[in-house]
């Protein structure tokens, strides 16, 4: 795909204005870095909760892990965190970490192989949204204190079978990995409930950073850990302003409110690109817009409506007008760089064939409602979709709210469509693979809210079967293959219409330096900055 292959050849590309402009009348404290970002889709700050994109953002900084990524080198995937070193037995379903000596929570108590099994069983324990990220290794709230254990220094996970050593560990590098002080916790439980309660809005970890507060809709306010084991942050307070429209974020920038603007739109870029002391940065990231449709409902669930909709999608419009430059086409669950992605494009924007099909289904007049966030760029794919959609007789009506409304009606399957964004936990193919394309029970009981496939009532028409099989795989040839015949099965058959891979365009001020976005396979880190 030339698009992507372009973006690639550069994958991170900075360039300082060198034309004059207005003078800075503001600048913020040199220890201190502002970020104006959408922030509305954060729910709670629990690490065992917590599921979207600005919550990892957060979690990410605060939070150690057992493995996990160097923002400074992201190239060389998982390595060493909480943990020094670790091993496998023999029968490839044991892994067990020897913890990093001396060690601090920010409360100042050691972090222990205890805390880190706790954490862990926790997580399994509470079955919360991303809980299937540890229970996809057969852990249950029956057997978690059996399977993750703590002995003495370390600590020893065994999965209900072999996988490759490598999905474990990258699983271990998502959100739901952070170790949390256990003590500090359950000081704070309620009701049995292991701190959950407490930890919706405070923090307990022993990453660069702890929680000052935590503002809904506003703000989020951090502050450095003088007991982060790689040394105090150069950026003592990192505080995150709530801004949605991107035309205030530039001029934010421009006055020197900010130091980082992260939801310009192309316009703003290109503006931006005037102003003395302001950068520009552009990184294809892992997250992909997709739209789905709920196979509850009686017309949306018939395989010819499907793939009408697929050709109801103005993808070259969008991404050379109002994306341009921050969406490039992306027709598959896996994003670009993963293991099997592919870069298939059967689909383009038909209004005759979208017909055809409809009428194939015996489907005219169809009215159908969806939910979307209230943000610049889902509302503009939202609008266009409202305009292709009417040229072939589907009135498409739009319930906007923020992140946090929009997700609790999509994840309780309330939607007739949904049009928003997701991003991979970890970097392996089974984090979307599991998701998108995998769905063991569907009835309404089982609650498999993180389960994109559950969320949208599909079954998946077999691909379950074969996800479930590829996640064992251990050849990594023989399981690129599967991957590349699964999504090339689902462009056809599934419910959800994947239309770009994001390219995150960032304007920073030009003395901030060291910051990393995390690339296609983890969140923002604030801890290397300076300025």
């Amino acid at each position: 795909m030339k698009p992507i292959k372009n973006i690639m050849a550069g994958v991170v590309m900075s360039f300082a204005a060198t034309l004059a402009a207005a003078p800075v009348v503001a600048e913020t404290p040199a220890n201190m870095l502002v970020i104006a970002n959408r922030i509305d889709d954060i729910t709670t700050l629990d690490p065992a909760e917590s599921f979207e994109f600005a919550g990892s953002d957060v979690s990410r900084n605060i939070y150690g892990k057992l493995v996990n990524f160097d923002p400074m080198n992201l190239d060389a995937g998982y390595g060493p965190d909480l943990a020094a070193s670790w091993t496998v037995s023999e029968d490839g379903k044991t892994i067990t970490f020897t913890m990093r000596d001396g060690v601090k929570f920010a409360s100042g108590n050691p972090v222990r192989a205890e805390d880190a099994a706790w954490s862990l069983q926790r997580a399994v324990i509470l079955n919360k949204t991303p809980s299937f990220i540890l229970t996809q290794f057969g852990f249950n709230a029956d057997n978690a204190k059996d399977m993750i254990k703590a002995d003495g220094n370390t600590v020893s996970i065994t999965t209900d079978k072999r996988y490759a050593t490598s999905f474990v560990l990258n699983c271990l590098t998502a959100t739901i990995g952070g170790i949390l002080d256990k003590e500090e916790v359950m000081k704070h439980e309620a009701d049995g409930d292991m701190g959950n309660a407490w930890l919706k809005t405070n923090t307990a970890g022993s990453g660069a950073y702890t929680l000052v507060s935590w503002k809904p809709n506003e703000s989020v306010t951090l502050k450095s850990n003088p007991n982060f084991y790689l040394g105090e942050p150069a950026m003592k307070r990192v505080v995150v302003r709530h801004v949605v429209e991107s035309s205030t974020q530039r001029l934010m920038l421009e006055r020197g409110d900010i130091d980082v603007a992260r939801n310009l739109n192309p316009d703003d870029v290109a503006g931006l690109s005037g102003v003395d002391g302001v950068a520009i940065d552009s990184a294809l990231r892992g997250r992909i817009m997709y739209i789905s449709v709920n196979q509850k409902h009686p017309e949306l669930s018939k395989p010819e409506v499907r793939q009408a909709i697929k050709y109801l999608v103005d993808y070259e419009g969008m991404q050379n007008s109002f994306l341009k430059g921050q969406y490039v086409i992306h027709q598959n669950f896996l994003p670009a760089t993963y293991l099997g992605a592919i870069d298939d494009q059967p689909f383009s924007l038909n209004i005759e064939k979208a017909k055809e099909l409809l009428a194939k289904a015996g489907v005219s007049n169809l009215t159908i409602t969806a939910g979307v966030r209230e943000a610049q760029e889902r509302l503009e794919i939202a609008q266009s979709l409202q305009n292709t959609f009417a040229q072939a007789g589907i009135t498409l009506n739009l319930s906007v709210g923020t992140g946090k409304q929009v997700l609790t009606k999509y994840r309780a399957r309330e939607l007739d469509m949904y049009i928003g964004a997701w991003g991979p936990d970890y970097p392996d193919p089974h984090t979307n693979a599991g998701t998108f394309a995998y769905n063991p029970d569907n009835s309404d009981e089982a609650q498999a809210t993180g389960l994109l496939a559950w969320r949208n009532a599909w079954d998946t028409d077999g691909l379950t079967e074969k996800v479930a099989a590829a996640v064992v795989e251990g050849d990594r040839e023989v399981r690129k293959g599967m991957y590349e015949a699964i999504q090339r099965e689902f462009l056809q058959k599934a419910p959800f219409a994947i239309l770009f891979q994001k390219v995150e365009q960032t304007g920073r001020r030009d003395n901030v330096q060291n910051l990393n976005l995390g690339g296609a396979i983890t969140a923002v880190s604030y801890w290397p900055v300076t300025k």
